[in-house]
């Protein structure tokens, strides 16, 4: 893989429209939705200028500069020696698929640095919950505008299964409640204020769950009456700490009514779907999806196309049923992490849905002539011969295909910005 930090400095006055530059801050330090683009306008010059950086890398053989830019080192002529000897058909197809493999890591490992630094900023805030509540607040607000930042960007999105969680099931289940959530916010079109609180809601929504035993934070069948009522007290814990943090009203009422149900069936307060917040009743639908795909026990966990084929068919009442239409149509029938069998027999691991066009996900298919860490990511959408055929339980796997695959017991989603072309700017 190429070093990039070989790349040459430049002098952040020295910058053009059209270099691809690459920025070496953390995510979360700028607004860009990558940290290696090309430069497109000058708002982004203006804005690169605001953020105090001296030099940055930049890549001239990425770069696509004007006539009246400073002109790019000239191509070294070819000589009558190396022009005889041209690739063959065999070199270049593996020359390409090595390519392709390194952009694909590239791509996986650029989303799990984003996430991994999501769970730090969650676990920032959370122990800062009990002794400075506002500055959990103001963390809580930082860390979902850097999450809108990335999230906000002309054109389509990736739904991204990963390959580990945030190490914690609290923190893993707090960022995949917290993305869903904004991405099907995101598709129904609420605007930056809307979608602010909703993020910071969904952070937060167990934060009473804090002042609860451990073996009291996570739901249980075996509960008896009195370890119910403490269980579904962390609601009314969660709304004492929220107002304590000095949560706006929007993010308040998710805390509030995370556990509601459209029907009125839920607790605390047992109201129905008039009464609750947008927000709201969007943070109640991704949660019990997250709690059927990540329970406690990972023996009783779902499937994702599972968890939404009992949702849509038990759940209708539960939920608002625009929303919950909604949310299946984003995630796919067969959302990422969904073991399947294609059309012509061969089965594969969904690891990526693009959510404008649900029904031709991106998958890792088995190939027993492909090493595992070589399997290229098939996208469905380039193959209009190949779909598929049915969703399987990680145990209805042939054996050499459930070790090739290796479906997660743990399902961790992030996104990624897609190209205009429906590919990835696969730049870390």
């Amino acid at each position: 893989m190429k070093d990039r930090t070989a790349d040459p400095l430049i002098d952040v006055s020295q910058l053009k429209v059209g270099m691809f530059i690459h920025l070496d801050l953390g995510w979360m330090a700028h607004p860009f939705p990558l940290s290696s683009f090309k430069l497109s306008s000058e708002d982004q010059l203006q804005i690169l200028r605001r953020l105090g950086l001296t030099q940055v890398r930049w890549s001239p053989g990425k770069s696509e500069l004007f006539s009246d830019s400073t002109p790019l080192p000239p191509t070294p002529p070819v000589s009558e020696s190396s022009a005889l000897t041209q690739p063959t058909a065999e070199e270049l197809a593996l020359e390409a698929h090595r390519l392709a493999l390194e952009a694909q890591r590239e791509a996986l490992q650029l989303c799990e640095r984003q996430y991994g630094e999501a769970a730090r900023g969650f676990r920032e805030v959370m122990e800062l919950v009990p002794r400075e509540p506002v500055s959990a607040k103001d963390q809580s607000l930082a860390l979902t505008n850097a999450l809108l930042d990335k999230m906000l960007v002309a054109g389509d999105l990736n739904i991204r299964l990963l390959n580990e969680g945030a190490g914690d099931r609290n923190t893993a289940h707090a960022l995949n409640v917290s993305i869903i959530s904004l991405l099907l916010g995101r598709a129904f079109g609420l605007g930056r204020d809307e979608l602010l609180d909703l993020g910071v809601g969904a952070l937060l929504h167990d934060v009473g769950k804090t002042e609860l035993p451990a073996r009291l934070r996570n739901r249980d069948e075996s509960f008896s009456l009195t370890e119910m009522q403490m269980y579904q007290s962390h609601v009314a814990k969660g709304v004492a700490i929220a107002q304590a943090m000095g949560l706006a009203p929007g993010p308040l009422l998710v805390v509030a009514q995370h556990h509601e149900n459209a029907d009125g069936s839920g607790f605390p307060q047992r109201i129905n779907m008039d009464r609750m917040s947008a927000a709201a009743r969007i943070v109640a639908l991704v949660n019990r999806f997250d709690g059927l795909c990540n329970p406690l026990l990972a023996s009783k966990a779902m499937t994702p196309h599972e968890a939404l084929s009992l949702m849509f068919a038990q759940g209708r009442n539960r939920f608002d049923a625009t929303m919950l239409n909604a949310f299946i149509r984003m995630m796919g029938v067969y959302p990422p992490g969904s073991a399947v069998q294609l059309t012509d027999d061969r089965y594969a691991l969904v690891v990526a849905v693009n959510s404008s066009r649900p029904l031709k996900p991106r998958v890792m298919v088995h190939d027993a002539k492909v090493p595992r860490e070589e399997a290229l990511i098939l996208n469905l959408e380039d193959q209009p011969d190949l779909g598929i055929r049915r969703s399987l339980k990680a145990q209805q796997l042939p054996r050499a295909s459930l070790d090739y695959l290796s479906p997660r017991t743990r399902v961790a989603y992030f996104f990624e910005a897609l190209g205009e072309d429906g590919g990835r700017d696969l730049a870390a």
